[in-house]
């Protein structure tokens, strides 16, 4: 978190607040993402009484960030691919006014922000039907009881099991990675470049863009843009690939198992986007030995001096004054 920045909140509503958690949590600058109840016109409700329909609050999450790191555009981009926008009576299984979505603004720039997204998204035509979602004025917000936070960690089976239950998964699939978005991201990657992403391809090694490349500067999610190494831990692994011995932001990176083709190994991908990067192993540098094995393809380096043009400045102090 930076000295100067003023954190923020963030409220939004996309029925259970089970699944409305993991998305945002441990993202850079994200301080706390909490389960509650609001918009409703009773004082301190309980689960049982907002799911009588009787209180007029619906289950949200509250979300306090630093928008330096992740700016509220960012949170409602996250938003939009977690909800059914064309759905006012509820959420996927769950049905109610309790379980409607909505994006409670805190203040006329996030309304204003909110409202351009959600423009942005009926221009998109990405969905048929009318994008129905409210932006709401922000009203007090209420905690949920404690056996509700962080749902995906107490009791992580019964959330996968709600999660993919729910119809969630498979609505996000369809809408957020079908055809067509297929179809615009093979025109802004080159074939390489697609096939290592999306297919967990593997580029030649010592024939690849940053293999041996040591500049100052920062690794980007070719993608999304996210920030995700650099090269002040970048090391000569001798494997001919772009080697870290640690990504620049907790949260960016998501770590999976992996049992294909008779091995054992922990792939590595973006998070926000998807895209697979490469494998985690543990052949590095001492103290951690870890070895972040990324392919250049999945990649795309920013030079210190074009940082701050680039909206990450903050990632300048890394590196020398010279």
């Amino acid at each position: 978190m930076t000295e100067e920045t003023t954190l923020q909140l963030a409220t939004f509503a996309g029925g259970c607040f089970w699944c409305m958690v993991k998305p945002f949590d441990e993202l850079p600058g994200i301080v706390s993402v909490v389960s509650g109840y609001t918009g409703g016109h009773t004082e301190s409700p309980t689960y049982e009484e907002v799911g009588s329909e009787t209180t007029g609050h619906r289950e949200a999450v509250q979300i306090v960030f630093d928008p330096e790191l992740f700016p509220y555009e960012r949170l409602l981009d996250i938003y939009w691919q977690l909800i059914d926008p064309t759905d006012d009576g509820g959420q996927f299984m769950d049905r109610g006014h309790s379980y409607a979505a909505a994006i409670f603004v805190h203040n006329e720039e996030q309304r204003k922000t909110a409202e351009l997204s959600k423009e942005r998204l009926k221009a998109s035509k990405r969905f048929k039907a009318p994008i129905v979602t409210p932006i709401l004025p922000a009203a007090p917000f209420y905690p949920a009881e404690a056996e509700h936070q962080q749902y995906y960690r107490t009791h992580p089976l019964d959330y996968k099991l709600y999660q993919k239950g729910s119809g969630r998964d498979d609505f996000t699939a369809l809408h957020w990675n079908g055809r067509e978005d297929k179809q615009r991201l093979r025109k802004r990657l080159t074939e390489l470049q697609y096939e290592v992403t999306q297919h967990k391809g593997t580029e030649p090694a010592y024939q690849n863009a940053y293999w041996n490349h040591f500049e100052e500067g920062i690794y980007t999610d070719i993608i999304s843009g996210d920030p995700l190494f650099s090269s002040a831990d970048k090391f000569d692994s001798g494997t001919g690939w772009p080697s870290f011995t640690g990504p620049v932001e907790d949260g960016l990176i998501r770590r999976e198992a992996d049992y294909s083709g008779g091995q054992v190994r922990t792939v590595l991908r973006s998070r926000l986007s998807g895209a697979y990067l490469g494998y985690l192993t543990f052949d590095g540098p001492e103290p951690a030995k870890q070895h972040y094995h990324v392919n250049s393809a999945a990649l795309e380096f920013v030079p210190k001096a074009e940082l701050k043009d680039r909206g990450l400045g903050r990632y300048l102090g890394l590196f020398s004054t010279k």
